[in-house]
């Protein structure tokens, strides 16, 4: 027995977004409330009728929120450990508590406030710290190398960008990836974004632009990064049976898994001691299987993929490890216009993604997701019927779920 299609997605709401710390003076709470009251009106539902949170990344204290809108009563809270790689396995989460009867509402959520970082950081920001890492300095605060640390901060890996720089240096090495296939995830999804007026960056980006950024860490320059951003977004999840009867078209969750292998985990971000071959990877290939399984598809039956893209070398790692292209060809796939939105053979991240839409820990991708089934994307791939959006690569877990419209 699996959670496929017992729960479907039937809300999404968020508020705009912002530069870094630029959202004041707004605050992270009122942000969450917020795109939680968007969500719930979406569907046509109230604060009445929600009774769980299914959220990731410590992403609120549910307690908090619950009281401000007054929820009548929280049946059921729990997260994923880790950070953004947790984020499409919120939904998987969301699924089971409703299939087990453990809640029959659940929101999943994140909200993110830069600001609130740099005056020095809060509950919910100062867990975001393996969510992306975004900026070439980190702005989740700084407390001390904890001693698990202490190795690799000794030999200068401070922050994410460092530690998946290597990860990228690893596959050019093994597999003669260049650095124009990076080039063509950040210029192809800065074009998606520059066409939805929400999109924080729409400035167009060429080769040379690519080429003439300061790099950050070798081999990732400026474009690679994702960007720091404010804003909140949050998806609705309720029984398959009820969706049915709400004010938004349903969203199915047909497969959803969470983990990786035990290795990978810590081996990219502490020890560096992940089998080569897993190593120059996005750490998804298990999760890829598991998912594939429980929904019954295969890659070649997903019409848009919505990849987690905190570094860009990442998107073409999760092309392998989901079984879009071989192992080894991201880049050629990458180089030949594959991703492309309207010319491709799978449209990836159409809303710009973590690099050029918003940088709300993987929310905006799964808010594409809903609006490519639902039919009213800006960037709408025709006939769209299966979303793949993913969470990570990140310290475990990191997750994969597969929406379909119907």
């Amino acid at each position: 027995m699996t959670i496929k299609d017992k729960a479907a997605v039937v809300g999404i709401g968020r508020t705009q977004y912002w530069k870094r710390g630029q959202s004041y003076p707004e605050s992270e709470l009122s942000m969450a409330c917020t795109a939680i009251l968007a969500a719930l009106d979406d569907a046509g539902l109230t604060v009445k009728d929600l009774d769980g949170f299914a959220i990731y990344s410590n992403s609120c204290d549910p307690a908090t929120v619950a009281a401000t809108l007054g929820v009548p009563e929280v049946r059921y809270a729990a997260t994923t450990t880790s950070g953004g790689g947790g984020c499409a396995g919120a939904l998987g989460l969301a699924a089971s508590a409703i299939y087990g009867g453990l809640a029959t509402c659940c929101v999943t959520l994140m909200t993110l406030q830069q600001l609130n970082k740099r005056l020095g950081g809060s509950a919910i920001g100062d867990s975001l710290a393996y969510a992306g890492g975004g900026g070439s300095a980190s702005p989740y605060g700084g407390g001390g190398v904890p001693p698990e640390n202490a190795f690799t901060a000794n030999n200068g890996l401070l922050s994410p960008g460092h530690s998946f720089a290597m990860l990228a240096a690893r596959h050019m090495h093994l597999y003669g990836t260049r650095r124009e296939a990076f080039a063509e995830i950040c210029i192809s999804q800065r074009e998606n974004a520059i066409r939805r007026p929400m999109s924080i960056r729409r400035e167009p980006i060429t080769l040379d632009d690519y080429f003439n950024a300061r790099m950050i860490s070798d081999p990732l320059c400026l474009f690679d990064y994702t960007m720091e951003s404010d804003g909140a977004v949050a998806v609705v999840t309720v029984a398959a049976d009820r969706a049915k009867d709400l004010k938004a078209p349903p969203v199915y969750i047909m497969g959803s898994a969470h983990g990786g292998t035990g290795r990978w985990g810590p081996g990219i971000f502490k020890y560096f001691q992940a089998p080569d071959d897993e190593f120059a990877s996005s750490g998804h290939r298990p999760v890829a299987k598991r998912m594939y399984e429980m929904a019954g598809v295969g890659p070649g039956d997903v019409d848009v993929a919505l990849l987690y893209d905190h570094f860009s070398p990442m998107v073409l790692m999760q092309l392998e490890d989901y079984g879009f292209c071989p192992i080894g060809e991201g880049g050629p796939f990458v180089e030949d216009g594959n991703i492309r939105y309207g010319t491709g053979t799978i449209p990836v991240n159409t809303h710009g993604g973590n690099l050029s839409d918003a940088y709300i820990i993987g929310m905006t991708h799964m808010y594409e997701a809903v609006e490519q089934l639902r039919g009213t994307a800006i960037n709408q791939v025709e006939g769209a019927e299966i979303a793949l959006t993913t969470g990570g690569p990140a310290s475990l877990p990191v997750s994969g779920t597969l929406l379909r419209k119907r």
